[in-house]
């Protein structure tokens, strides 16, 4: 996945004001205790990233 289609995503679910605000502040276990942006700085793959984000917002299927 591309980062833009990524960010595409996390705007559509998010809204565009409060998906970065999100990502900089959400942290995550699952993520191994980062944010969005520090995973994706430290090499995650978009893709599974998105898979987080999914599972612990209880994003709907089809928004997935």
């Amino acid at each position: 996945m591309r980062l833009t289609v990524f960010w595409e995503r996390m705007a559509d679910h998010f809204g565009p004001g409060y998906a970065d605000t999100f990502a900089r502040d959400h942290v995550m276990s699952e993520l191994g205790g980062r944010t969005v942006h520090e995973a994706l700085d430290g090499g995650w793959d978009a893709k599974d990233v998105w898979r987080v984000v999914c599972t612990v917002m209880n994003v709907p299927q089809e928004q997935r």
